[in-house]
Parts: structure tokens; C-alpha cells; sequence
């Protein structure tokens, strides 16, 4: 709460300051399109020394990076696909996720939508990002037209009118009619040399990441995901509460339901039912309910640090662990809460499938994801094992890895946003372009341009649609 009270002074701060510069300069911007743009010429000498010194580098680089456009163009049309499928087909992911498909990442954005599954998002982290993010896209761009000997005539950042002075953007503005004299493969090589930098910079910053994470943190317990749960068939609900119900439905269990454990009985078994699972429910013929078991029992904390004074630090170990005592032993375990440890006293239950192991309730749940965006997904955890919690070393391990955590992913982000064949993007002149290099023709190239911008722009329309339908309904 500190660091936030002091995060958002110096957001305070910046944005005034902003906003003097602004007004003291306000002759030099202009606006063109939804930009206020300031124009400067700062950069451009180390662009030029860079474009013209690594002459032979830069050329290679060229190839490489026309190569990536088109992977990325082609992985952001399926990631955009992939998003188009869950927003229309899988409404409850949509209502977890919270957040407008529509939305710049601005500070705070996780904090406000209460995203359990994104680390906190602060101004410090958003004005670092953008500066290495943008200038590093941006610089690219021009070295490679330097590199292609096409003239830089401006360098600069772009203001929000909207928003301003919060929103920023960096650009270095090209001589546009000499650019488009040149070979297709060379204004394909400048157009995607923005997209060349943000992924250089996220492979560098994930390698600084895990040597980082290596030396900051040390593996010191274990975090479970939930106290066990069943799925029962809701007709064989006999009782809530001590109340004796038949014919029971999912909405005459809501109106039973209270805050706190509820008891339920399905047949001879107990089980407890809590009002916050039971709202992410959302009906049908089964409801899911907790097992009655020792964990829910005495709401341990979810980060489990030892078991008689014994250090667990993975599942594997809890498991061995757990396995040297018997049903309905005492032990103590030792949970992680709100940064203290505590000790419960727990009287260890009966496993349901061998009445003679000894039994706690807490489950894990395997995050591993499949597909190509599961794939990516995946890599960014791969350096953490799944549910061990990592004790940090320091006092700013956490902060300094949140940041280069939000680094590579809004890096990646913006690497393959920028690919997306649309008008707006550097994408839609990159699809233009190769489209033209097939066919020879402007005028299939045009026309292949406007049908591919107007339907991403229609499917962001559905995608919008069915994110109100997915929140409000």
C-alpha cells in the first residue's frame, strides 16, 4: 500500500509535468488523425551511424526480419481467430477474463478488475516499458531505412487528445514518397523491423528473466489450487443446512445458501458447500461441492509450508509427507498468510479410495495448456514448477520480476498487434505489400487490403458484442 501511495505520486507528478511541457510547446504539435504529435530530431544521429555502419549486418537482418513478419502475421490471424471462438463459444471464460477486449494496458488495469492471475501492473512499470517498448520499435524502424537509404525527416512522441497526457507514443517519421520508390523487399524489411526489435527484446529480457528468477527466489512450500470437490447429481441432494429438501433445483439452492460453509448431504456422504464457489456455478443437472474433509474444514491458507515442522517444497514432498501418518493422526501444518506463518492443529481424515491412507483434501489443478497459444503460454511458466511457492531472497525480487515479466509479454504483445493485417498497423502496409509482390497488381493488392480490414474490423465488432453479452448477462 506504500509503494502504491508513492506510485501514484509520481503518476500524479508526471502527468503535470506532462501537461506544462505540452502547453509550453504547444506551437510545435500538431495533430494529425487521433495524434497530437511532437516533432524532434532527437535520435536521429544514432540511427543514421547505426543504419550506415552496419551495413552488412543489417542487410541480413532485413531478410531475417520480413521472415518473422510473416510468422507473427500468421500467428496473431490464429491467436485473433482463436479470441474470436472463445468470446462467441465459451461465454463463462469471457466472464472470467473480466476485462474489454478493447482496452489499452494501463497502469493499474489488473488491480482495477481484480485479475487474480496477472501480478500487479504499476505507472513505474508502464513508463519504463513504454520507453524501451516504443523507442526500440520505433529506432528500428528508421536504422532499417537508413540501412535502405531512405530518408529520416522527424523523430518523436504522439499524445492522446482523448487521454492526454497519459498515453504516449514514439515514432520516427519517414520520407513516405522515397520509401514507396523503393524495392517491395526493402519497405517490407523497414515495416517490419519494429516488429524485428520487440522480439529481440523480449528473447533478451526472458533470458535476463530466468537467470534473474534463478539467483531471487528459492523454492520454500507448496500452493495448492482448491479443497477437493465432487461432482454430484443436484436430485440426489437430501438435505442443506439440516433442512430436509426434495426436488431440490440450482435456484431453490440459491435462496438456501448462506455466507460461510454450508452442509450438504447427497445420499449417506457429507459434503460443505461455501456461497463463493457456489456462485461460479452457473446451473444445470450437477453442482460441484467441496469434500467434507480436514483442509476445508479449518480454512488452511493455500501456500503450505511444512508438516510437523517439516519442509514441503513441492507437491511430490507434500504427498511423501502426508503418506508416513494415518487416518485421523494429528499433525501440524504450517500455512503462509498475509506474509506470517501459522500453525494449525489438523486430525488427518480418511482417504475416499483407501480407507487406510491418511487424507488432508487439498487438490492441484495442471495449467499446462495445448494449441499454439497454450504453447506460448506455457513457455512463460516453464522456467516455475507448477504449485511451489518461491519464497523471495530480497526485498524487491517481486517487483523486479514483475517488471520484466510485463516486459516480455507486452514486447510479444505489441510484436505481434503490430503484425495484424490492418490498415492502422504495420501489418496492413506488410500484407499489402507481399499481396502485391504475388500478384503484380495494385489493384487486387488494394482490394485484398480493404477485405482483410474491414473483416478484423467486423470481428472486433462481434468480438465486442459477445463480451457484453458474456458480462451482463
Amino acid at each position: 500500500m506504500n509503494f502504491a501511495i508513492i506510485d501514484i505520486t509520481l503518476l500524479v507528478l508526471f502527468v503535470i509535468a506532462t501537461s506544462i511541457f505540452l502547453f509550453r510547446k504547444r506551437k510545435n504539435l500538431k495533430r494529425e488523425g487521433l495524434l497530437f504529435l511532437y516533432r524532434t530530431k532527437v535520435g536521429m544521429r544514432i540511427i543514421e551511424k547505426i543504419g550506415k555502419k552496419h551495413e552488412k549486418l543489417l542487410n541480413f537482418l532485413s531478410y531475417v526480419s520480413i521472415i518473422l513478419g510473416f510468422c507473427l502475421m500468421g500467428a496473431v490471424v490464429y491467436f485473433f481467430g482463436k479470441l474470436v471462438w472463445v468470446y462467441i463459444f465459451q461465454s463463462e471464460l469471457v466472464k472470467a477474463i473480466k476485462v474489454p477486449p478493447i482496452m489499452p494496458l494501463i497502469p493499474y488495469l489488473p488491480q482495477m478488475f481484480k485479475i487474480d492471475y496477472l501480478p500487479p501492473f504499476y505507472f513505474i512499470y508502464w513508463i519504463v516499458i513504454l520507453a524501451i517498448v516504443a523507442i526500440s520499435h520505433e529506432f528500428s524502424h528508421g536504422i532499417f531505412a537508413v540501412n535502405k537509404k531512405v530518408k529520416i525527416k522527424n523523430t518523436g512522441f504522439g499524445f492522446f487528445p482523448f487521454f492526454l497526457p497519459v498515453f504516449l507514443a514514439a515514432f520516427v517519421e519517414l520520407d513516405n514518397k522515397k520509401m514507396e520508390k523503393k524495392k517491395i523487399s526493402h519497405q517490407m524489411a523497414i515495416l517490419s523491423a519494429g516488429t524485428f526489435a520487440n522480439i529481440v527484446i523480449a528473447i533478451i529480457v526472458f533470458a535476463i528473466l530466468v537467470l534473474f528468477f534463478s539467483f531471487a527466489f528459492t523454492p520454500s512450500g507448496v500452493v495448492f489450487d482448491s479443497y477437493t470437490y465432487s461432482v454430484v447429481g443436484i436430485t440426489s441432494i437430501t438435505s442443506i443446512n439440516n433442512i430436509h429438501v426434495e426436488n431440490i433445483t440450482f435456484e431453490k439452492i440459491s435462496e438456501i445458501v448462506v455466507e460461510g460453509k454450508n452442509k450438504v448431504i447427497a445420499g449417506d456422504t457429507n459434503y460443505i458447500l461455501t456461497k463463493d464457489f457456489f456462485d461460479k456455478q452457473t446451473g444445470g443437472e450437477s453442482l460441484l461441492l467441496y469434500d467434507d474433509a480436514p483442509a476445508i474444514n479449518e480454512n488452511i491458507g493455500k501456500i503450505i509450508l511444512k508438516i510437523n515442522d517439516v519442509d514441503v517444497n513441492s507437491r511430490e514432498e507434500l504427498g511423501n509427507e502426508l503418506a508416513k501418518y494415518s487416518p485421523h493422526e494429528t499433525i501440524t501444518i504450517t500455512t503462509l498468510e498475509n506474509g506470517t506463518d501459522r500453525d494449525y492443529e489438523i486430525a488427518l481424515g480418511e482417504n475416499p479410495e483407501d480407507k487406510d491412507s491418511s487424507y488432508l483434501g487439498v487438490g492441484f489443478i495442471d495449467k499446462k495448456s495445448s494449441g499454439m497459444l497454450g504453447n506460448v503460454m506455457n513457455l512463460f511458466s516453464s522456467f516455475r514448477k507448477e504449485n511451489v511457492y518461491y519464497k523471495p531472497n530480497f526485498a524487491i525480487s517481486e517487483f523486479i520480476y514483475n517488471l520484466l515479466w510485463w516486459l516480455v509479454l507486452i514486447s510479444f504483445s505489441v510484436a505481434l498487434m503490430n503484425m495484424l493485417p490492418v490498415g492502422i498497423f504495420d501489418g496492413g502496409r506488410f500484407f499489402y505489400l507481399a499481396i502485391l509482390g504475388l500478384t503484380k497488381s495494385e489493384k487486387i493488392a488494394r482490394r485484398a487490403f480493404a477485405i482483410m480490414t474491414y473483416l478484423f474490423l467486423a470481428l472486433v465488432g462481434v468480438i465486442m458484442v459477445f463480451w457484453g453479452i458474456g458480462i451482463f448477462k
